[in-house]
């Protein structure tokens, strides 16, 4: 596999199963990266994955995050510059604050593999857009 450097696209080259905005950022054999943005003031879909596992860092505004694992659940303030770890099993929600976009970026272990990949579970906040 080749280097590679990539710009992203100005408008998502997809939609999450969660509702969030993806603008692919790159990929090798055991992982693909890309951006996630959230509009102002709105919530994605609670979801889990089957097989995948994901690191994000928060790249712009803020919002929070609930993750559940089994019997441990938290939510956290996100904060630009902050990592979060979403291993496999882990359920999870996130919303934007309500004064900009929420955006972060992440890498999908192993690359994603296609929509069927996230399972809806239900979470603490109402989402505004479902897609699943």
């Amino acid at each position: 596999m080749d280097f590679a450097t990539v710009i992203p696209n100005p408008q998502p080259d997809a939609i999450a199963p969660d509702g969030s905005e993806v603008r692919l950022l790159g990929g090798v054999a055991g992982g693909t990266m890309a951006s996630f943005t959230l509009p102002a003031g709105t919530c994605s879909m609670a979801v889990t994955h089957r097989k995948i596992e994901e690191l994000w860092v928060v790249v712009s505004g803020a919002g929070q995050m609930w993750r559940k694992q089994g019997e441990r659940e938290e939510i956290v303030d996100l904060k630009p510059g902050m990592g979060l770890s979403i291993p496999l099993g882990t359920d999870f929600q996130f919303r934007a604050g309500a004064d900009a976009p929420f955006v972060a970026a992440g890498v999908t272990m192993p690359p994603w593999p296609g929509h069927d990949e996230a399972i809806p579970v239900e979470g603490p906040w109402r989402a505004d857009q479902p897609r699943i």
